[in-house]
C-alpha cells in the first residue's frame, strides 16, 4: 500500500522517538549528561553560547509551538537539528510527571566559574553576591536563582558538597535564569567568605534571632549576602565569618518563611 502523506510527520516522530529511547541507538548518554526540559529553561540554554547542544527533542506541536523562538537563534552559529518525537516517548528521557511543555534538550552542565572572575569590585555600581550554606532542595534553589535574576545578584556562590547539582528540575524552577546568573561552588565556604571580605563586601548572615533588622543594616553598596538552610540555619562557622547577622522583620506569628521567599525579599532590599 502507498504511503499517505498525513502519516509522515508521525512516522519521522516514531523513528526519532526510537531513537530517543535507545532503539536503532547511536553513541550512549555519558555520566554527565543532563536533560533540560520547559519552555523557559530550554530556549535559555540554546541562546547561551557556553551550552554544549548535543540533542534537541521536540514533540510535533512543540515543534510548531517554538517554530518563532527557533527562528531567532543564529543556527550558522548553533545549528540546532531538533528530532521530533512523540511525547510519550520524550517523557522516558526526563524524571516522572515533569512538565516539559513538548521540549527537551541533551547538554552538559555549566562549567564552574570562579569567584574572582565574578565578584571583582568595579566601578561605582552596587554589587550584590548570595552564598547558600548547604540548601540543599532543588526547586529552593532554582527559584532564588530566578529572583537573583530578577534583582541583579551578580552571582551565586554554593559548596560542592551539600547543595544539589545541576538538574533539569533545577533549571525548570529557575525558569532560564540558570543561564545568565554566574554559581560558583567551592569546597570551603569561610575561605571564600574572607576573600569576599578582601575584595570590599560587607558579609550579612540571614539569622531569624539577629538582633538587627534587614531595614536598619547600612553597611554601603557591596554586599555577599548569606543564607542558611530551612532549619538548620547558618552554621556556627559561617556565622563567624560574617561581619554582622540580620533578620527579615516578621511582624505575624509566622516563625520563618522558606528560604527561597527569604532569599528573594533580601535582594530585592538591597537592590534598592
Amino acid at each position: 500500500m502507498r504511503e499517505r502523506a498525513k502519516d509522515k510527520p508521525r512516522q519521522e516522530a516514531r523513528k526519532n522517538s526510537e531513537k530517543a529511547s535507545g532503539k536503532n541507538s547511536g553513541p550512549s548518554e555519558q555520566r554527565n549528561d543532563l536533560w533540560l526540559f520547559g519552555k523557559h529553561a530550554v530556549l535559555a540554554a540554546l541562546n547561551n553560547p557556553a551550552r554544549n547542544i548535543k540533542r534537541l527533542l521536540v514533540t510535533k506541536r512543540g515543534a510548531e509551538q517554538y517554530l518563532t523562538e527557533f527562528s531567532a537563534i543564529n543556527q550558522d552559529v548553533r545549528p540546532l537539528n531538533p528530532e521530533i518525537v512523540l511525547p510519550e516517548l520524550l517523557e522516558k528521557n526526563l524524571p516522572t510527571d515533569c512538565v516539559h511543555q513538548g521540549i527537551a534538550l541533551l547538554t552538559n552542565p555549566l562549567s564552574n566559574k570562579h569567584i574572582k572572575d565574578c565578584c571583582l569590585i568595579t566601578g561605582n555600581e552596587s554589587h550584590l553576591i548570595l552564598i547558600l550554606d548547604q540548601v540543599t532542595d532543588p526547586h529552593n534553589v532554582g527559584a532564588i536563582i530566578r529572583s537573583a535574576a530578577a534583582f541583579g545578584t551578580r552571582a551565586i556562590i554554593s559548596t560542592d558538597r551539600h547543595s544539589p547539582p545541576e538538574s533539569g528540575s533545577l533549571a525548570k524552577s529557575a525558569s532560564g535564569s540558570l543561564e545568565v546568573i554566574p554559581w560558583i561552588r567551592v569546597t570551603n565556604l569561610s575561605r571564600a567568605l574572607d576573600e569576599l571580605a578582601e575584595m570590599g563586601y560587607w558579609r550579612l548572615g540571614m539569622d531569624g534571632n539577629a538582633e538587627l533588622s534587614i531595614r536598619q543594616a547600612d553597611f554601603g553598596k557591596n554586599i555577599a549576602l548569606v543564607m542558611g538552610a530551612e532549619g538548620r540555619g547558618l552554621r556556627k562557622g559561617t556565622q563567624s565569618h560574617c561581619d554582622a547577622l540580620i533578620k527579615l522583620p516578621i511582624q505575624r506569628t509566622v516563625e520563618s518563611l522558606n528560604v527561597s521567599n527569604a532569599a528573594a525579599i533580601a535582594m530585592y532590599e538591597f537592590s534598592k
